[in-house]
């Protein structure tokens, strides 16, 4: 049996804003990702599945706003940890460390922030995941509140993408990303980018 996961990135922080890189520092929504998060709506045949989280406040928080009532927090869907590069920004990187700053980004999955994780560590950690879910075979579909990262690592091992170049596909960050998952793991793209619901204004 065939499982869907379905998977949407928090909305903006402040930090999003001022392009910082986040990781695991715990940033909550900004005011205008609140807002933004407001004016979505899930579609229709999201209703009634169960939903994980990341622990992080970015992502809970844009679950409540989406009317997700229940989440299960999972750890492995939080952010890739960035170690000393967290609260940098890239280009401001790539000025200090000049060619070994380039040199890194050229390593595609293996590239590792000093005290962070390599994507190719994040693709390990979610593979247990995706397991787990193939392994309940109880229902179609899941849905997961998640981060930039993890969504690429997902893409990654979706279509072999090994994060040297451009990704293959690009993705709408503000739409929902929906992955198949055969019986044994192994994750393909099912439906990406797939479009919100704008909600009704409050008259």
């Amino acid at each position: 049996m065939t499982s869907l996961l379905a998977v949407i990135r928090h909305g903006p922080t402040e930090w999003n804003e001022l392009g910082k890189i986040q990781g695991r520092t715990d940033i909550p929504l900004s005011e205008r990702g609140t807002s933004l998060i407001q004016q979505l709506q899930l579609p229709d045949f999201f209703s009634e599945i169960d939903w994980i989280t990341s622990p992080l406040s970015r992502a809970i928080e844009t679950g409540k706003l989406l009317g997700i009532a229940e989440m299960l927090i999972d750890d492995r869907l939080i952010e890739t940890n960035w170690g000393d590069w967290e609260g940098q920004v890239l280009q401001d990187l790539r000025v200090k460390y000049g060619k070994e700053m380039l040199e890194n980004e050229k390593r595609g999955l293996d590239l590792t922030p000093p005290g962070g994780e390599s994507p190719r560590q994040v693709c390990q950690r979610l593979q247990p995941l995706l397991s787990d879910i193939a392994a309940t075979g109880k229902q179609k579909l899941i849905g997961a509140i998640t981060h930039k990262g993890v969504i690429r690592s997902l893409l990654s091992l979706a279509t072999g993408w090994d994060m040297s170049e451009k990704p293959p596909i690009r993705l709408d960050w503000q739409a929902i990303h929906i992955f198949s998952i055969d019986c044994e793991g192994a994750i393909k793209p099912h439906q990406l980018n797939v479009k919100f619901n704008k909600r009704d204004p409050v008259s």
